[in-house]
């Protein structure tokens, strides 16, 4: 992705355009234009629509112009302005490990015991797919308990990777809770009298008409019938296809889209460089925690920072790697947060394909944004002064920043 984006920009410059007008001109589109070099339709594209929000959001020209007339204004600090886009294919692309399965207890006092085959590693999942139960039964999430992965459970777990924790294993879960509830409502249906589609489950009571019980009373009455409160869940994602011999097939069910525009200002004396500011606006489908996927993104963004501008890999002579630890090896820190840094989830915009209440993969997808920033430094760079190319490698540390400079203005 950095180096289509760097013959974009170069392109661009030459042509006295902005990367987003070659940009546009590149998008994919109707057919013939949807098709992947890996021969997929793209039937889900919206990357025009979510570009066109952000840019309208934080009124994109009017902040290139103050750019502009900073740079103008100021001779030693320069600043720069870039926007990303960002298509990310959401699947394993080896289809044995898009699959899930979960198991899912009821208990007679209303309780329900969850387990999944995804592993909890601080981003959210036990949440999210704890959710999905509570939100089948109508009940509290308070009453679900999530205990720890382990293959006695479930067996045989897929990776959780690949930004598809949330999509698989929710969909197992909601398969179990499905199953239990298709079984508790025969029962509520008999214990009322009434047809089955007259049954509904809301705010921990199960209904027929004005008539309700809890669903704790519920659960008991089928225990009490001899009806299992018990289901393995299972799932395994829909139309994906890989030949790894040619290279083509449908590998991603789906895509996430985001777009970005970050400002950055350089010290065109030291190459030192700031992050100003960061507009994020990221396709998370119908989002299903957004407070959960708002934290995903902004994590993913500073993530993505350092990776392209101060995680920079070395070693010496002898080929001993010496950036090994925090005194040398540099990650992003509170400090190198931009302090202006909006994230926006995209309205109304459910997954076209049917994943678990039709949201989307979110944790790896918001951190490509970050290719916003480096653009963002080259077009800083380009402000400095001279005409030549702009060359930069990534991380743009900043001692690159200020050997860019110097190549530039040399030329």
């Amino acid at each position: 992705m950095i180096a289509i984006e760097t013959i974009i920009d170069a392109i661009a410059r030459q042509l006295g355009v902005s990367n987003d007008d070659v940009r546009r001109a590149n998008y994919y589109s109707a057919a013939p234009r949807n098709v992947t070099p890996y021969k997929m339709e793209v039937e889900d594209n919206i990357i025009e629509q979510v570009m066109d929000e952000l840019a309208a959001d934080v009124k994109l020209k009017e902040w290139r112009a103050e750019i502009d007339a900073f740079n103008r204004e100021n001779g030693v600090l320069k600043k720069g302005l870039a926007t990303m886009p960002v298509k990310f294919g959401i699947s394993f692309n080896r289809p044995a490990l898009n699959q899930a399965g979960a198991l899912v207890h009821v208990y007679t006092d209303g309780s329900v015991l969850l387990n999944h085959g995804g592993t909890e590693m601080g981003q959210g999942l036990f949440i999210k797919i704890a959710q999905v139960v509570a939100e089948t039964f109508q009940i509290d999430i308070d009453k679900i308990r999530v205990s720890a992965t382990s293959t006695a459970k479930v067996p045989n777990t897929s990776p959780t990777a690949a930004s598809s924790g949330s999509d698989l294993n929710g969909m197992a879960a909601l398969n179990a809770a499905e199953q239990i509830k298709a079984r508790m409502i025969t029962i509520a249906a008999v214990h009322f009298k009434v047809d089955e589609n007259e049954i509904f489950f809301a705010a921990n009571r199960v209904y027929a008409g004005n008539r309700s019980i809890s669903f704790p009373e519920l659960a008991q009455m089928s225990w009490e019938s001899r009806v299992s409160l018990s289901a393995a869940g299972y799932y395994k994602t829909p139309k994906i296809h890989w030949d790894l011999g040619t290279g083509t097939g449908r590998p991603f069910y789906y895509f996430v889209y985001g777009a970005a525009a970050a400002e950055v200002v350089i010290d065109t004396l030291t190459g030192e460089m700031r992050v100003l500011r960061a507009e994020l606006l990221e396709d998370c489908g119908k989002s299903l925690n957004p407070a959960i996927d708002l934290g995903q993104i902004e994590g993913a963004f500073v993530q993505g920072m350092g990776w392209l501008t101060s995680e920079e890999l070395w070693w010496d002579e002898h080929g001993r790697l010496k950036t090994h630890g925090p005194s040398t090896y540099k990650i992003p820190g509170s400090r190198d947060v931009p302090p202006v840094f909006n994230v926006r989830i995209l309205e109304n915009a459910p997954n076209r394909e049917a994943t678990v209440f039709r949201s989307k993969a979110v944790g790896e997808p918001p951190l490509m944004l970050a290719i916003s920033v480096w653009l963002a430094i080259r077009d800083a760079i380009a402000a400095s002064g001279g005409s030549g190319s702009i060359e930069i490698d990534a991380p743009a540390t900043p001692e690159r920043i200020l050997d860019a400079i110097y190549r530039r203005r040399a030329s």
